[in-house]
């Protein structure tokens, strides 16, 4: 199959003015996705090797990267427990929260994408009904053939925008929920040190 550029900004032509705002919703949705999973890649305090965690709480100067960043500041000076969870509600908040309202935001976009493509197929039907209530012809027959496009394109290209922005969505909570888990379990390994001093 060979790549036509021509044919595709024929097709875009052919689905009307409604393809103009799938095109915008497109660029937001895939690339706040991509800079959320970016951001999620960098952030992922579960790379670090899980073995040395308990050496880390115990020496916080010694930590490395992302962990060693939390574990110093939720043991930063004398702290108690009631600290110590405070300061890893704030960790919580700041990572999870943020990721959370992204996507929030994602998913919208995404269930947004059928419904954009859903209003071209409104308009390519009654472009389609008004050519028929015209009478018969063959400018009929042309303008029916363009309602119909108008309306199986603008369908066909919201449902391909929304379709993989469901994978992304998903992929986002897997790797958000892992960090969540992440930072639970250095929350208890910290709370347990400081038990057995």
């Amino acid at each position: 199959m060979e790549f036509n550029f021509q044919e595709i900004l024929t097709i875009w032509g052919n689905g009307g003015w409604v393809m103009y705002p799938l095109a915008l919703l497109s660029v937001m949705l895939y690339s706040l996705a991509i800079q959320t999973l970016l951001y999620l890649n960098k952030t992922n305090i579960g790379s670090a090797d899980l073995q040395q965690w308990p050496a880390w709480v115990l020496n916080p100067e010694e930590a490395e990267g992302r962990v060693g960043e939390i574990i110093r500041y939720v043991t930063g000076g004398k702290q108690t427990q009631k600290q110590i969870r405070n300061r890893f509600d704030e960790v919580r908040m700041g990572m999870i929260g943020m990721i959370e309202r992204r996507t929030v935001f994602i998913s919208s976009l995404v269930a947004c994408a059928p419904m954009v493509g859903l209003l071209g197929t409104v308009i390519g039907m009654l472009l389609t009904f008004s050519a028929l209530s015209e009478g018969g012809g063959a400018d009929t027959a042309e303008m029916v053939a363009d309602g119909i496009r108008k309306a199986l394109i603008t369908t066909q290209t919201g449902l391909t925008i929304a379709l993989p922005g469901v994978f992304f969505v998903m992929i986002i909570r897997r790797k958000r929920h892992a960090i969540e888990a992440h930072i639970a379990r250095l929350e208890s390994m910290t709370l347990s040190q400081l038990k057995a001093e």
